[in-house]
């Protein structure tokens, strides 16, 4: 029979709030900064724009006060709707079977916050050679953004971290490297016309068509180009067009489309110059389209930028993993994570927590209850090797 994790009870207190993107995160956060201040820490909870949101960072200091360095658990509050989903229980009230735990999260990721909250008596009675840092975000599965302004609070607050472990699902293997994400949206707008007199308008769909046409050939390019690296399922920098949304009748000229692509870039990809030939190529489009009638427009933004993970092997980031008794691996994932916006402020960053990707978004989502214990053990480690040798003595 499996053993029964200790974290069970936090798991299931956080999967039982329902924090899916569209909703606010601020019953969990208002859950976690009380347990922690309770635990006699000082949390900083910073609200994003609209007060509905937040992120939390919270510092377990070393034993001779110092808060700066030291190592930070990272793990985003959010997850995605359970909307359509056939599920056999309900998603937010967590159910153990056959050794599984099943919820909306708990594979994405709530039960590595779980874990390190079960963990706070450990944390703070030890005596740490150096800091422990909390770092909980919001919106990541809506485009990393409350992942960007943490890792600004961080710095911000002075905390200088030198490592970071980001606890998405990874069977407990040490990931150092995804791909970056980039999503733009394309906004063309023609002019209306009656499908008989077409010469008085401006086919915004038909002009979207050529952006959809460039950016299946820089797809296509990447494919049969690289560059590439074989540590990915699929080896290449990769985009598509996901979204088209344009015309209002089959009778009328469409005076609106909007088009929606991502690409997600390895390292080796030029994401900026990437981006610049797309509003290049859109600059062409509405030069054509202004020549016809000059109310006509196109607009081009980024909705979504994160950049990607390249962790060296090498890296001290790796090497602590290893040592708390995570799964050496080479590999890389295919999803992205906020552990690039952590690298990219110089922190050295692997993503590893309990859990499979491929229950991460599904119904009847779950973890196994072997991959709670690897982690518990984990953060166990991690207590250990940063107590200082007066407490082991």
């Amino acid at each position: 029979m499996t053993q029964q994790p200790r974290s069970l009870d936090w798991i299931t207190r956080l999967v039982s709030i329902d924090t899916t993107s569209r909703n606010s995160n601020l019953e969990l956060i208002d859950l976690v900064a009380q347990e922690l201040r309770d635990a006699g820490l000082d949390p900083v909870v910073l609200p994003d724009d609209s007060g509905t949101k937040a992120n939390l960072v919270a510092t377990v200091p070393a034993a001779h006060g110092t808060r700066t360095g030291g190592v930070v658990l990272s793990a985003h509050t959010d997850v995605v709707p359970v909307d359509d989903q056939d599920w056999h229980s309900d998603p937010f009230r967590p159910e153990v079977r056959d050794g599984r735990l099943y919820g909306r999260g708990t594979a994405d990721m709530k039960s590595f916050l779980g874990v390190v909250l079960s963990r706070l008596p450990e944390l703070t009675s030890a005596r740490l050679s150096e800091p422990v840092h909390l770092a909980l975000s919001y919106d990541e599965e809506v485009g990393c953004v409350g992942g960007a302004r943490l890792v600004q609070d961080i710095a911000r607050l002075g905390l200088a971290p030198h490592t970071c472990v980001v606890g998405e699902p990874t069977s407990m293997r040490v990931i150092r490297g995804h791909k970056s994400i980039n999503l733009l949206e394309v906004t063309f707008t023609g002019v209306a016309a009656h499908s008989s007199l077409t010469p008085q308008g401006v086919n915004a769909v038909e002009h979207a068509a050529r952006l959809i046409r460039y950016a299946r050939e820089q797809a296509d390019r990447w494919r049969a180009e690289g560059p590439f690296d074989d540590a990915y399922v699929v080896p290449w920098s990769t985009g598509s067009v996901n979204v088209v949304h344009g015309g209002i009748a089959g009778n009328t000229v469409a005076d609106r489309c909007t088009v929606q692509l991502e690409f997600r870039g390895l390292a080796e990809l030029d994401v900026e110059q990437v981006i610049e030939g797309f509003r290049a190529e859109a600059a062409r489009i509405e030069a054509d389209m202004v020549a016809e009638n000059p109310r006509a427009s196109v607009r081009v933004e980024v909705l979504a930028q994160v950049p990607g993970l390249a962790t060296e092997p090498d890296s001290p980031a790796v090497a602590l993993a290893t040592r708390l008794g995570a799964e050496p691996s080479d590999g890389k994932v295919t999803y992205g994570t906020e552990a690039g916006q952590f690298a990219s402020t110089g922190i050295a960053t692997v993503v590893c927590g309990p859990g499979d990707i491929a229950q991460a978004h599904a119904a009847d989502e779950y973890v196994e209850l072997d991959q709670l214990l690897a982690c518990e053990a984990f953060v166990d480690r991690l207590v250990e090797q940063l107590s200082t040798e007066e407490e082991q003595r």
